[in-house]
C-alpha cells in the first residue's frame, strides 16, 4: 500500500481532540461521574488524551482505562492461549462510559466494545468518541463525538499514528497498489 494523503497532521490531531473533549463535557455536564476506555492501541492513546485534557479543563482527574476487544470480536477467530490486555481498574457501573476509538469503520470493533463493557458492570450509558469516521457501517452505530468525518471507498485505509506508539502524530489515507 501506498500513502495516498495526509488528512490530519499533529496540530489537527490536537484540535480534534480537544473539542471531543469540549463536546464530553458539555454532554455530561462536567467530569462527575465520567469515565473513558480506549481500544487497544490506539483508541487507549486518545482516551489518555482526553482524561489529560479534562483535568486540565475541569482540575479533576477521571477514570481512564484499556479495552482489549479481542475476545469480543465477532470477525476473528479465538484462541484459546490468548491473554486479555484490558486494564481497567475501576467501576463502570453507574457511570458514563465512554469508549474511544481511533478509525470507526464498520462499527464491529465498537460493537464488541460495548460487550465487553457491559460485561463488567451496567453504566448509566455508554458513548462512542472518535478520532476518523470513514463510513462503511455494517452495523446501526453512530459515534457521539468525532474528530473528521472521512469519506473514504473500501478499496482505502485509514492508518493512524500516535506519538506514545508510532513517534509521530499523522492521520493519512493509503491505498492499494493494486487499484
Amino acid at each position: 500500500m501506498e500513502e495516498k494523503n495526509i488528512i490530519m497532521d499533529e496540530n489537527a490531531i490536537y484540535r480534534a481532540t480537544a473539542r471531543i473533549t469540549y463536546e464530553i463535557l458539555e454532554r455530561n455536564k462536567g467530569a462527575e461521574n465520567l469515565c473513558l476506555v480506549g481500544i487497544l492501541s490506539r483508541g487507549a492513546v486518545i482516551a489518555r488524551r482526553i482524561c489529560e485534557k479534562i483535568r486540565e479543563l475541569e482540575g479533576v482527574s477521571v477514570n481512564c482505562g484499556v479495552l482489549d476487544i479481542t475476545p469480543y470480536r465477532d470477525d476473528v477467530p479465538h484462541n484459546a492461549d490468548y491473554l486479555e490486555k484490558t486494564d481497567i481498574p475501576f467501576s463502570m457501573t453507574d457511570k458514563n462510559v465512554v469508549i474511544c476509538d481511533d478509525v470507526l469503520y464498520t462499527g464491529r470493533s465498537c460493537r464488541a466494545a460495548i460487550d465487553a463493557v457491559i460485561k463488567r458492570g451496567r453504566p448509566k450509558s455508554i458513548q462512542l468518541a472518535a478520532l476518523v469516521d470513514r463510513g462503511h457501517r455494517e452495523l446501526p452505530i453512530r459515534p457521539d463525538y468525532v474528530g473528521k468525518n472521512v469519506p473514504t471507498s473500501h478499496s482505502e485505509t485509514v492508518k493512524v499514528q500516535v506519538r506514545e506508539v508510532d513517534g509521530v502524530d499523522k492521520v493519512s489515507i493509503f491505498h492499494s497498489e493494486n487499484e
